[in-house]
């Protein structure tokens, strides 16, 4: 009984050391709200992508993980190409087009890292979409001799 009672006090104080820590670390790290409005966006060209516009958000692209809006021109389409790292986006106004479906406002795409496709926007309009990474953007193209089957 005497080692079952220590064992629930050492649980005891486990957890409320842990917690303690949890508590003051979190108090430590305080963050402030990030607010953007559309009017203050910086657009610049996206290296690599001629017409495409880009704001990011947070992080960097050219470095490492980041977020922000891309634009496409109306009637823009990538060659086939793939990104290293997981694309996620969701589309503002336009569309995006992927592998030849387009999807509209509101709508999600999650592209895996090392996914071949074709993609772009629509005739039409302009499209705008936010898009996140968790590494540096990148675009390799694909030579069509050394498609994947």
């Amino acid at each position: 009984m005497k080692i079952l009672t220590w064992c629930i006090a050492l649980v005891l104080v486990g957890l409320i050391s842990f917690g303690g820590t949890e508590a003051s670390a979190q108090k430590k790290v305080k963050q402030e709200p990030v607010l953007r409005a559309a009017e203050d966006l910086k657009w610049e060209p996206l290296p690599g992508a001629p017409g495409v516009m880009s704001a990011i958000l947070w992080g960097d692209q050219t470095k490492g993980a980041y977020g922000g809006f891309t634009k496409f021109p109306a009637g823009f389409k990538a060659p086939l190409h793939y990104h290293t790292y997981e694309t996620k986006i969701v589309v503002i106004k336009g569309g995006y087009t992927y592998k030849g479906k387009k999807y509209g406002p509101g709508s999600y795409l999650s592209i895996p890292g090392g996914d071949q496709h074709v993609s772009g926007g629509v005739e039409d309009s302009e499209s705008i979409f936010l898009i996140q990474q968790p590494g540096k953007f990148d675009l390799v193209p694909v030579e069509q001799s050394s498609k994947k089957k």
